[in-house]
C-alpha cells in the first residue's frame, strides 16, 4: 500500500496538479481542518474537487477525522514559534483517541494523497497521519511529493 502527501503552499497549480498527475496519484485526500480557506487560488474545496476531475481525473475527498481540532492546532499556529513536540503528541493521542487505523479504510487511502497547506512535511500534521498508519498497519509506504 502506498500513502502520497502533499502541501499546497508555495506551488503554482501547475506544479501542484503535475505532481499529483506524474506520481500516479488515486485520489486527493483533504486532511485540513478548514477546507474552504483562500490561502492558494486552487485549494478551496470545490475548487480542488473540480480540478483534482479536470485535470488529474482523480478523486477528490474531505476526511476531517484525521484533522486535528481547532483547540489543538490554533494555540500551535498562533504561538509564535509553536511547540511543534506539544502539537505532535496532542495530535498523535486524537489520532489514538480516534482509531483511525480501523475507522478509516484502507481502500481509501491507497494510492492516495494527503492534502494539506503546510509546504513541507516535517512540520504537518499530514506526516503524522501517514506514519502512525504505517505503524499499525505495517505495509504502507509513504512518499512525500515535493
Amino acid at each position: 500500500m502506498k500513502i502520497f502527501t502533499i502541501g499546497f503552499t508555495k506551488k503554482s497549480a501547475e506544479t501542484f496538479f503535475t505532481r499529483l498527475t506524474d506520481a500516479g496519484v488515486k485520489r486527493l485526500i483533504d486532511v485540513r481542518l478548514n477546507n474552504v480557506s483562500q490561502l492558494a487560488g486552487f485549494s478551496k474545496r470545490e475548487d480542488l474537487r473540480y480540478f483534482a476531475k479536470a485535470i488529474c481525473n482523480i478523486e477528490y475527498v474531505h476526511l476531517p477525522e484525521l484533522a486535528p481540532t481547532a483547540d489543538i492546532l490554533d494555540p500551535y499556529k498562533k504561538a509564535k514559534n509553536g511547540d511543534w513536540a506539544a502539537y505532535e503528541r496532542q495530535f498523535l493521542d486524537l489520532m489514538r483517541l480516534r482509531h483511525i487505523e480501523s475507522s478509516i479504510s484502507r481502500e481509501v487511502l491507497d494510492g492516495g494523497c494527503l492534502l494539506c497547506s503546510e509546504e513541507t512535511p516535517d512540520h504537518c500534521h499530514r506526516r503524522l497521519v501517514a506514519e502512525y498508519l504505517k505503524e499499525h498497519w505495517g505495509d504502507v509506504e509513504i512518499e512525500h511529493l515535493p
